[in-house]
């Protein structure tokens, strides 16, 4: 067995080639080839939970599961609020072969998977981006944005000023030439933008359907289980909403959960898997609409680039090997 390190991880798996392994892995997704049980989450104290995620991919051929804490108050105190560890399984003989730092990869997968959808799905011309959120999602998103459209500003929007003027200060320096502005207040701060990603902790929604503008594209990535939600009815029934995978959205995504059970949304209101939106199902309708890239996030994106960084490691003798 490879045992990779969060350090391996970013070396291993920029955010260009991870774009490529999950455009290529939601086509797959879609067209069925990945077996992909629902998440399993388990309460330990408070707030914080542990998910369990298992399952197979096709091609490449492998299978494993990801155990992932998820704490949210660890950005506080500088840490990531997902941690945890993923184990990748060969599929001739059933080995365990690789075990790897989780919380980067689940960082770094999950936005590569918003920039897929808003290579698909946000109009060709998106410039100003406004992103919701100061963790860690929040930095990795950006680099994704940056990387699939041509992002000539962002607003950073925080609950504490402190945290959003850091992000801001980071992203000056990483990113030469990108005008950065923040505050803390989400309406002013998604006026006028193309794309907004909303990648917060939040248990009630921090955004709202009434403030959103036409033509705009939103990955809502925050909320991965029923009991929380970022966004509000009313931007659902504006939207066209496209997600990663119907039976996560069905279970998981709270607002969705809520709405159907009220009786105040229709499946058919819902749009494609945006692996089938890749692959030739219809995607926006038109310039001025409003869509929705709903994220919760499924192991299959894990797993391919698990397998990805393994590759990699393996070819350029990175991490260590242990014998059982």
């Amino acid at each position: 067995m490879r045992i990779l390190s969060n350090d391996d991880i970013a070396a291993l798996l920029p955010m260009d080639q991870a774009i490529a392994v999950i455009d290529r892995t939601m086509r797959g997704v879609s067209a069925g080839t990945a077996q992909l049980p629902l998440r399993q989450v388990v309460p330990v104290g408070g707030p914080n939970m542990m998910g369990v995620m298992a399952g197979a991919l096709g091609e490449p051929m492998c299978y494993g599961v990801k155990l992932v804490s998820l704490f949210p108050a660890n950005p506080d105190k500088g840490l990531s609020g997902h941690r945890g560890a993923l184990v990748l399984f060969e599929s001739e003989t059933g080995g365990a072969v690789a075990m790897m730092d989780a919380g980067l990869l689940t960082a770094i997968r999950t936005a590569a998977a918003s920039a897929v959808a808003t290579r698909a799905l946000a109009r060709a011309d998106a410039r100003r981006l406004a992103m919701v959120g100061t963790g860690e999602q929040a930095e990795h998103h950006l680099a994704a944005m940056l990387a699939v459209r041509p992002i000539e500003s962002v607003h950073i929007v925080g609950r504490r000023a402190h945290k959003a003027a850091a992000l801001a200060a980071h992203a000056t320096a990483h990113h030469p030439g990108l005008t950065v502005t923040h505050g803390t207040d989400v309406r002013t701060g998604i006026a006028g933008a193309d794309i907004v990603c909303t990648v917060t902790n939040a248990a009630t929604p921090v955004l709202s359907g009434d403030w959103l503008e036409p033509g705009q594209h939103v990955n809502v990535v925050g909320a991965s289980i029923p009991s929380r939600r970022e966004v509000d009815d009313a931007l659902v029934l504006r939207a066209e909403v496209f997600c990663d995978y119907r039976p996560s959205l069905l279970a998981q995504a709270g607002e969705i959960v809520d709405m159907l059970k009220a009786g105040t949304l229709t499946e058919d209101h819902l749009k494609p898997e945006i692996g089938a939106v890749l692959t030739g199902a219809p995607g926006r309708s038109a310039p001025e609409a409003i869509t929705v890239y709903r994220s919760l996030g499924i192991v299959a994106q894990d797993l391919a680039a698990a397998s990805h960084v393994l590759r990699r490691a393996e070819a350029e003798g990175r991490g260590q090997t242990v014998s059982f």
